[in-house]
């Protein structure tokens, strides 16, 4: 983790004025300067917790590299004193306290006194135990819902923007962000189903080849933009033998790890085995993308589209 439909004319006129007289409400409470009048606030999380806040936070700590992106894109990086140890963006978020990653530290968490924690979904079969000792501290831990599509991450900014007192901010992240996906589908209508190009993802090089089926954010990207995902049949994350890889005759191939990796991903890709005959290998459309662009749940996922459809379909998207 839509559309709301209004039927008659007047409905639609009564509803637009009841959305005029909000606005102005909301336009009016932010201008008296009285934000902290939405505290205390609950929230139910991604773990069915209800979380209480009794006033806006002033010490955040963020758990995974996710959160702490949305936070800072929401105007929080004077409130972040912790980070995990792969926060690496912005680059402000690189010189805060150090947590730990998956086996982060409770001690140094507690010690660094926040009002709120910010865990994550997708780790917290690893970290139950230490929330609860956190929670045992007295300190708010907010889980913080796994995303694998846009409306899954525009309700992770939701929740953390209500858990600190930026609801505003959030809604002109999420409005931007809808904007510039709109934008992506309407470049990529041109693209008919003859055009379409099947792309090999890879995330994971040989010996232990992993690319990414349906059910990801990179088979959502490339569907948004009219492009076919070679291992669509499978979902999730998935090991693929070589020779597999080479059956699905890709016509572009992105790689995902070039910064983790010595050397360079597509001379090693053009060297194998087996896959000179490879339509991508044979005109060189072979290209390396920041992961973090198109695996990481927050602002920076329409960047990673965007790089993807002007990598995928230069003509029709660098224009």
């Amino acid at each position: 983790m839509l559309v709301l439909i209004t039927t008659g004319c007047s409905t639609g006129e009564n509803a637009e004025e009841a959305q005029t007289s909000g606005e102005n409400e909301q336009t009016e409470k932010e201008d008296s300067g009285s934000e902290n009048d939405a505290f205390p606030v609950e929230i139910t999380d991604a773990a069915d917790e209800t979380v209480t806040l009794e006033k806006e936070p002033e010490r955040i700590v963020s758990m995974i590299p996710s959160n702490t992106e949305i936070a800072y894109k929401l105007g929080l990086g004077e409130e972040i004193v912790g980070v995990s140890d792969h926060a690496d963006y912005p680059e402000e978020a690189v010189g805060k306290e150090k947590i730990g990653g998956l086996q982060f530290n409770v001690e140094k968490i507690i010690s660094l006194e926040p009002d709120l924690v910010l865990a994550h979904a997708s780790s917290l079969q690893q970290s139950e135990q230490g929330l609860e000792q956190i929670e045992e501290a007295g300190i708010n831990v907010l889980v913080v819902n796994e995303a694998a599509s846009f409306q899954e991450t525009y309700d992770s900014i939701n929740m953390i923007a209500k858990a600190a007192g930026a609801q505003q901010e959030a809604q002109n992240i999420i409005s931007s962000m809808k904007t510039d996906v709109e934008n992506l589908r309407e470049q990529a209508s041109s693209i008919s189903e003859e055009e379409k190009k099947t792309v090999w993802m890879e995330i994971q090089p040989p010996p232990d080849i992993y690319t990414t089926g349906s059910g990801t954010f990179q088979h959502k990207m490339l569907q948004l933009i009219h492009a076919k995902n070679a291992a669509a049949s499978e979902e999730g994350w998935l090991p693929y033998t070589t020779e597999d890889a080479v059956k699905q005759s890709p016509e572009v191939i992105i790689t995902t790890y070039g910064q983790s990796v010595e050397g360079n991903p597509a001379a090693q890709i053009k060297n194998r085995k087996g896959w000179s005959s490879v339509p991508a290998v044979e005109n060189g459309d072979i290209y390396n993308v920041n992961s973090n662009l198109v695996s990481r749940p927050g602002p920076r996922l329409v960047e990673g589209a965007e790089k993807l459809a002007e990598l995928i379909y230069p003509d029709v998207f660098n224009e």
